[in-house]
């Protein structure tokens, strides 16, 4: 829904003049995972989950075992990831997340059906084929052991679906992707998108008043997107200009509740990528919600602001250095790219381009869901 940030995208980075920079990166990771037969979660046994095969399965990333009772219910340390966690579920679908959005891209960039062909079997199997396919629920997600079979929280794992949403969406309006293929996977994103709306684990997420709102509003913005329902796309606007802007952004354009966190650099740095997205992904031509602010002034240009100084120079941070992976930040963050080309800002773009595009350290990908520029580029040139 970019129509509004259509003239702004034209007059400085059209997907043409993106190529030259990402045919390399994305046409030869492209041609690697046409190697790759699509794996689904059904491949990998959870014998923890209260699923079943179908299910995904993830458990809580900052839960470890009791040190004073190592029968008794996990506790909690905050930054610290359980390296005993179950994350075969997890990898599959970042996996995915990485495949189908590059596949897509390469089509794009070259025409070659190969890559949109292995892209719609990744499709088939993981929406469609009814014995592969992943349950569309999240009832089993971060899990923890002795407190809970599953979490709202846990749907912040799907927010790596967001790109293969988009890319399907890209998919079918370059004219390949239909049929049932095309029917099977709106209708597998149609019902994942009215349980995370309406079950309790999604209310919960939607109210938690941190980044995981903002994860699961971006998940909302693009299945609906995707599926069609405008309904809920207006609401997401609603909620991004009435909730997440006034409710967790500082009047500096910080955002005070991953301040807070043991990990505030890559917290913040999350939190800004998503809610630069799903400005980016919800703005129409009557309403571009990087230019929105608040009456007070905060809103997504005083956040990028705040934080562009840290990404220039992360040796400027004033908080604590992250208790883990410090060292791996900062990343080619889109949101960078998506308020270069809102604000007119160029000193934006000329950042993002520097910056490493696809990081390999497993806790950097679970953060950086949006990876293939080009698949966000394409509507603004379509309108």
């Amino acid at each position: 829904m970019l129509g509004a940030l259509a003239a702004p995208v034209a007059a400085q980075l059209e997907p043409r003049e993106l190529v030259p920079l990402e045919r390399e990166r994305v046409v030869s990771a492209a041609r690697r995972y046409l190697g790759e037969a699509p794996m689904t979660i059904i491949a990998f046994p959870a014998p923890r989950s209260a699923g079943g095969p179908h299910d995904f399965y993830s458990e809580g990333d900052y839960w470890w075992p009791d040190p004073r009772s190592p029968d008794s219910p996990f506790v909690r340390r905050d930054g610290e990831t359980n390296p005993s966690n179950f994350i075969a579920h997890r990898d599959a679908m970042r996996r995915l997340s990485q495949i189908v959005p590059a596949l897509v891209a390469a089509y794009q960039i070259t025409g070659d059906t190969a890559y949109a062909r292995h892209a719609v079997a990744y499709l088939e199997a993981w929406f469609v084929d009814a014995r592969r396919r992943m349950n569309p629920h999240l009832r089993y997600g971060q899990a923890i052991k002795g407190r809970a079979t599953g979490r709202g929280t846990g749907i912040i794992d799907t927010i790596h679906l967001v790109e293969v949403a988009r890319a399907t969406w890209v998919l079918e309006r370059m004219g390949y992707l239909r049929g049932e293929t095309l029917a099977g996977t709106k209708r597998w994103f149609r019902q994942y998108l009215e349980w995370i709306t309406t079950h309790p684990y999604g209310i919960d997420e939607r109210n938690s008043g941190n980044n995981h709102a903002a994860a699961w509003a971006l998940q909302v913005a693009a299945f609906a997107q995707l599926v069609g329902d405008e309904a809920r796309l207006d609401s997401m606007r609603r909620f991004f200009r009435e909730t997440l802007i006034p409710q967790q952004m500082a009047a500096d354009g910080s955002f005070p509740r991953e301040l807070a966190r043991t990990k505030p650099y890559g917290y913040s740095l999350f939190q800004l990528d998503v809610m630069g997205t799903l400005a980016w992904a919800l703005s129409t031509a009557g309403e571009d919600l990087w230019a929105f602010t608040t009456p007070d002034g905060r809103g997504m240009r005083r956040a990028l602001a705040f934080m562009y100084p840290f990404i220039k120079d992360k040796h400027a941070w004033p908080k604590p250095p992250d208790v883990m992976y410090y060292d791996q930040w900062p990343v080619r963050h889109p949101a960078l790219l998506f308020g270069g080309l809102a604000l007119h800002e160029p000193r934006y773009l000329d950042l993002w381009k520097t910056l490493p595009a696809d990081p390999t350290v497993d806790e950097v990908v679970r953060n950086f869901p949006i990876r293939q520029p080009l698949l966000w580029l394409r509507q603004g040139a379509d309108r």
